[in-house]
């Protein structure tokens, strides 16, 4: 995988606050700290298409059911 360097510019409440995540050894250095923002990121917006996929699929899934919840808690005990 190859790499690219990027220059940004941060306020300055915003680089002390990354120093201070570095200073408490969460992080080594800017970069790593950079880097993990984004890989949480791209985790969050997969989760957020999971949950817009599963929408969509139920909105296509048919009309709604009606729902008896005695019937699905003895569904939940016998299995």
């Amino acid at each position: 995988m190859g790499t690219v360097r990027k220059t940004i510019t941060l306020t300055d409440q915003q680089d002390a606050w990354v120093k201070a995540q570095i200073e408490n050894g969460h992080y080594t250095n800017d970069s790593e700290f950079i880097r993990d923002l984004i890989r949480r990121e791209q985790a969050r917006m997969a989760d957020i298409e999971a949950v817009r996929a599963a929408l969509i699929e139920a909105e296509n899934s048919g009309e709604p059911q009606p729902f008896d919840p005695e019937v699905f808690k003895q569904r939940m005990r016998h299995g």
